[in-house]
This record gives C-alpha cells, sequence and structure tokens, in this order.
C-alpha cells in the first residue's frame, strides 16, 4: 500500500509540473507558430471542434469530381496515403474547409506540411487581423478578411467564441508516429455522417480505427507529462486569467456599441471574417472559412461544374486562387452598394431638413467606412504583391543552390492569373475610392448640417435684432411719456405730438444700426445691373 501511494503521488506531482510547465510558455515570449504533430498541440487546441462541411473537388479540362465528407472521414483520408493519393488525370484539387475545427486542421496540416506560422494564423484569426500573404517553401499561405453583407443584424460572436484568444505553443519536435492520437476520436458518434461522392466513389475504409492515447509518465519532459490529449485548456497561469479579463472586458464593450448602433438607420448589417487559401507546389488548394456553411464558395463550386468555365477549362490552380479572391472583393462590392444607397439616403434627409439624428446616424456610418478602409486596404496590397513581386518573393526563400536547380518552380502564380488579377485589382481600387468619397460625403454632410443650423440661428437673431432696432425709439418715448411727473412741458398735447418726435428719431436711429446691410444691399443691385448689362451687350 505504501508503495501505491508514492506512485500515486509521484504521477500526481507529475502531472503538475506539466500543467506549470504548458502555463509558463503562454503569452508573451512564447515560440512563434503551431506545430500539430507536438502532443502539446492537442492539449491546447483540442477543445476547438466544429461540425465541418468539407468539399473536396478534382478536376481537369475533361473530368471532375466532387465529394462532402464530415470531420471523422475527412481525417480518415488525410491519414491515408492511399486514401489521399489523386488520380492521374486530376491537375487541380480543391479541399474546401467550411468550419474551423482542431481535428480537421490538424488533419490536413500534417498531410500536405503546412507551416507552423500559417497555423497559427489560422488558429489565432481574429476579425481585426489584416490581409496577407506569407511565401513558404513549400505552399503559397493568403489570409483575406471578407465582408459579407447580411440580412439580419446577427453578428459572426460565435466564431470569436470558438477560437478565442489561444496561447501559442513551443518549439517543434519529431513527431512520433507510435504516439500518433486523433482529436476526434472521442466524438465519432456526433460526426457520423454519409459522405456524398457526384461520381459514385468513395474512399476505402482501409483506415484503422485510432485510439486515444496517454502520454508516459517516465520522462518529466512536458510532452511526456501524463496528461490526455482532450485535457481542457488551465487558465491558471497568471497573465493568462488578466488577458482573459481584459478581453472579456473588451467584447462586453464591443456588444454594447453594437445594440447602440442597430438602434440607427446608419447600420449595416456586415460580417468580417478571414478566409485561409493555401497553394501548394503540387496543384492543391485549400480554402478554410469559420462559417460552418460553405454558401460563400458555392458559385465557385458551380463554375467548375461547367466544362465551358475559363476556371475548368485552364485546370490551373492559380486561376482558383484567384477566382476565390475575386468572390471576396465581389462580396466587398455589395457592401460598398449598401453604404452608398445610406449616404443617398441622409443626403436627402440633410437637404430637405437638417437634424441631429441625421448627424447622429452619418458619424456612425463615417466611423464604419473608416474601419471597413483599414481592412479592407490590406486585400489591395495582396492583390499587387501577388502580381508583381511573386517571382521575386519565391527566389528568395530559396538557397543560392537551390535557385540554380529549381528555377522553373519560381512563382506561385500564373501569366493568365496575374492578368486575371488585374481586374480584382481594378475592382479593389473602386471600392477603396468609394470609401474614401463615401467617408469624405459624410464628413460635408454633417459640416452643411451644422452651418445650416448655425445660419438658421444667426438669421433669427439679425430679425429679433431688427425688430429691437425697430421699436427701440417707440420704446425710449414711451418710456419718456409715460412718467408720472406732475409738470412735464410735453403734457397737454395730443397723440400725434407722440409720433412728431418718434418718426424723426426713428429714421435717425434705424439708418444708423442697418447701415452696413444698406451698403450690402446696394452693392448687390449694382452687381445686378453690371451683370444684366453685359448680358445685353453680348445679345
Amino acid at each position: 500500500p505504501i508503495e501505491r501511494f508514492r506512485a500515486s503521488v509521484h504521477k500526481v506531482m507529475s502531472m503538475h509540473k506539466g500543467t506549470r510547465a504548458m502555463t509558463a510558455a503562454i503569452g508573451i515570449g512564447a515560440e512563434p507558430g503551431i506545430d500539430p504533430r507536438r502532443e502539446s498541440a492537442d492539449l491546447l487546441y483540442g477543445h476547438i471542434h466544429q461540425r465541418c462541411q468539407i468539399e473536396i473537388c478534382d478536376y481537369s479540362g475533361l473530368r471532375s469530381s466532387f465529394g462532402r465528407m464530415s470531420n471523422r472521414q475527412f481525417v480518415d483520408i488525410m491519414s491515408s496515403d492511399m486514401a489521399s493519393a489523386r488520380d492521374s488525370w486530376v491537375k487541380v484539387r480543391w479541399i474546401n474547409i467550411a468550419g474551423m475545427s482542431w481535428d480537421v486542421i490538424r488533419a490536413v496540416a500534417i498531410r500536405y506540411d503546412l507551416h507552423p506560422l500559417a497555423v497559427e494564423d489560422m488558429v489565432h484569426a481574429r476579425n481585426g487581423n489584416s490581409s496577407k500573404a506569407d511565401y513558404h517553401a513549400k505552399h503559397l499561405f493568403l489570409r483575406v478578411l471578407c465582408h459579407e453583407l447580411v440580412e439580419s443584424a446577427e453578428s459572426m460572436a460565435a466564431f470569436d467564441e470558438v477560437l478565442g484568444d489561444m496561447p501559442r505553443t513551443e518549439s517543434p519536435l519529431p513527431y512520433d508516429d507510435a504516439k500518433e492520437g486523433s482529436i476526434s476520436a472521442g466524438r465519432e458518434d456526433a460526426d457520423d455522417e454519409m459522405t456524398v461522392f457526384s461520381k459514385g466513389g468513395s474512399a476505402k475504409s482501409t483506415i484503422r480505427r485510432r485510439r486515444r492515447f496517454w502520454l508516459p509518465t517516465h520522462n518529466p519532459d512536458i510532452e511526456n507529462t501524463p496528461l490526455k490529449v482532450n485535457f481542457p485548456r488551465t487558465a491558471a497561469h497568471p497573465y493568462a486569467n488578466k488577458q482573459m479579463a481584459a478581453k472579456k472586458k473588451l467584447q462586453d464593450q464591443e456588444r454594447s456599441i453594437e445594440a447602440l448602433k442597430r438602434q440607427g438607420q446608419a447600420y449595416v448589417p456586415v460580417n468580417v471574417y478571414p478566409v485561409h487559401i493555401f497553394l501548394t507546389r503540387d496543384g492543391t488548394v485549400i480554402s478554410i472559412q469559420p462559417n460552418s456553411d460553405p454558401e460563400l464558395t458555392s458559385p465557385i463550386t458551380r463554375r467548375l461544374q461547367q466544362i465551358d468555365s475559363t476556371l475548368r477549362s485552364s485546370a490551373d490552380p492559380s486561376i482558383l486562387v484567384q477566382s476565390l479572391l475575386d468572390l471576396i472583393v465581389d462580396k466587398a462590392i455589395e457592401v460598398i452598394d449598401e453604404y452608398q444607397g445610406r449616404i443617398k439616403m441622409f443626403e436627402r434627409d440633410v437637404l430637405l431638413k437638417p437634424d441631429i439624428k441625421v448627424v447622429r446616424n452619418l458619424h456612425l456610418l463615417s466611423g464604419d467606412l473608416i474601419m471597413h478602409k483599414r481592412t479592407l486596404e490590406p486585400i489591395k496590397t495582396l492583390v499587387y504583391g501577388l502580381r508583381v513581386y511573386d517571382r521575386d518573393r519565391c527566389a528568395a526563400i530559396l538557397e543560392p543552390e537551390q535557385q540554380q536547380h529549381e528555377r522553373k518552380k519560381w512563382g506561385y502564380m500564373s501569366y493568365k492569373s496575374k492578368i486575371y488579377l488585374a481586374d480584382v485589382y481594378d475592382h479593389m481600387e473602386y471600392v477603396l475610392s468609394s470609401l474614401d468619397m463615401f467617408a469624405s460625403t459624410a464628413e460635408n454632410l454633417i459640416g452643411y448640417t451644422f452651418n445650416m443650423t448655425s445660419y438658421q440661428m444667426n438669421d433669427v437673431m439679425r430679425r429679433l435684432t431688427l425688430a429691437t432696432i425697430i421699436f427701440l425709439p417707440l420704446t425710449l418715448l414711451t418710456g419718456y411719456f409715460g412718467m408720472n411727473f406732475h409738470s412735464m412741458w410735453s403734457l397737454g398735447h395730443s397723440d400725434l405730438f407722440f409720433w412728431e418726435i418718434a418718426i424723426p428719431m426713428m429714421i435717425f436711429i434705424v439708418p444708423s444700426f442697418t447701415r452696413s446691410d444698406i451698403k450690402r444691399g446696394v452693392r448687390y443691385l449694382h452687381k445686378r445691373i453690371v451683370a444684366k448689362e453685359a448680358i445685353e451687350v453680348r445679345v
């Protein structure tokens, strides 16, 4: 019994050491990148789960094959060399993942050897992150913020709740095949869906069922601490607690601001979320979006089903990447058109009757336009870089000796795709120039409203001043004749005497106070006469 008790105590102590080591790596100074081969990555990100809709499309200029599957089926296919192998006729493979789930990300990252920094960008994606293009030796990685107009005012808070503000993992270690585990092993029943293949084919069920594993306890290293794969994320680290509290406070403030914005007519419901695109050297395109509904990419799927479309007949993976970028830019154009309608409506209201409510709506609209410009402007830089600097950036990541042997591999984008990217660049120019124009229009309308309000107030004060000047001599005389004295030389006369004094005083006082207005009126009449004479002389 004593030996068993000691063994249990040592096991608990080892677990606490591993937990402290894991939480110590959270926050500032942690190693960048997420290696899905590390067992600690499963511990930290295993709770990220979503039922995804995954589509695999293999096509060439003459044939095509479309399939849809669940998380578990996709993981099984990616873990088997035989099931994931492409047929000889396949020129391009498109893996479209709708939803963010760690088991799916882990499987596709291991299969296609995705860079740890790219995996980190997917897991740590936030709506405020800018669009960018990263060049790696085996693939091109794009993160593009999609601006989608929705009918309701519901935001994508669910996406932030699923991913959250995740910590970084440590530096990569070699992957042990003997300890390979599937994070979806505990969710096999939840994702039991049928695979649909348009050509009647299906993946062979030659994949062995993975089992959940425990890490050994003999090694004190963090990777070999006795923790299960699905161990929940701990927040025992003080920095992690402080970071989570600050993030929760910020989210509460954002929800309050969104709720207040929805009260006015200036609110345009726009979902902003990242779309991640990978382009590998073997002609594989991987697109990952946080929405579990693949409605965003359905136009691309329909174009691939048409054998005479440029996307299908070219059988060029870079054309597929260009089509995805063009789709995202077209979504942004829909948002721009909606804002244009709001600007026209507020301009009409300002011209009819300037009101402080319209100023409030214009202020909110101007703020949204500035925020959208901040998230849309990097897309223009991304497209420009793909068109101009693609070959240079690919050459920069190669070693000097590799540049002699792999010169043909320079550049991920083909010449044809760069031609079509020019059209995407023009659309982004239109979007950004429209944002600038709308923001300037909103500011001008706000200034016009305040100027009109100030002018109306000045005009009212001018009228009151003019009335005061007119009645000033009358008030003076009325006060004089209303004094109660017994002997006054002016008493004993009729009311005609009052006007004999008042009218001369008015003739003297009123022109004296309105002299500047009289001069402006005379100059205006002189200009009108000069203009009329000029027209008559020309005729």
